[in-house]
């Protein structure tokens, strides 16, 4: 059974935070709010944590994972990014934008678009992700709490616990973050795509 904590959207409590963070570098698979929509959320490395995503959403292995990550320093680690593209994104960030950006050595290969060899990264502006990420030390591999033949994603943590409560092993629930999936760009063609128009203004990027 999933454990739930209850945490304060605002002043989210650090016990809680660290009793969390200590979870996921244990292996555990959460559920966890963001500025866009629920995401699945699991340390970067976690082999067992990325198929059970796979599994509960169904994916392939052509799925862009997220690396959400706490501030620019740390995205960088993660991505090759030129000068333009950096100040792109610099600009549109933090926000509910995932950019898909060529992966460095960083990153795990089971993770990359096997032809493309690139990964989707993101810096929520979301008080209770940060204070995960912070506590963390580390991006944590993403994926949106989108279950297969369902047109939205989950909004309440109660909910997300009900259903899913055999599959992951936590569950934040600091209220209602919409149901409105981050905006994803491409930049690793050389020219801008908009891969998908969510809930980060795409003008500055069209």
């Amino acid at each position: 059974m999933a454990t739930y904590f209850d945490v304060h959207p605002d002043n989210p409590q650090r016990r809680t935070i660290s009793t969390v963070a200590d979870s996921i570098r244990g292996g555990a698979l959460i559920a966890y709010p963001t500025d866009s929509c629920y995401a699945l959320g699991c340390q970067l490395g976690n082999r067992e944590g990325i198929g059970r995503i796979r599994s509960i959403r169904q994916l392939d292995d052509r799925h862009h994972f997220t690396l959400v990550c706490q501030d620019f320093a740390q995205l960088g680690q993660f991505v090759h990014i030129d000068n333009d593209v950096f100040r792109a994104i610099k600009a549109a960030t933090p926000g509910s934008y995932t950019f898909i950006l060529p992966a460095s050595k960083e990153v795990p290969r089971q993770l990359m678009h096997p032809k493309k060899k690139t990964v989707g990264v993101r810096i929520p502006d979301h008080v209770v992700t940060q204070a995960l990420l912070q506590e963390l030390g580390e991006p944590l591999l993403s994926s949106t709490l989108l279950l297969p033949g369902e047109g939205e994603p989950l909004t309440q943590g109660w909910e997300i616990k009900e259903r899913l409560d055999h599959v992951v092993d936590a569950v934040l629930d600091s209220g209602d973050c919409g149901t409105e999936p981050t905006t994803v760009i491409d930049f690793s063609g050389g020219d801008v795509e908009i891969v998908r128009r969510g809930a980060g203004d795409t003008s500055r990027f069209e």
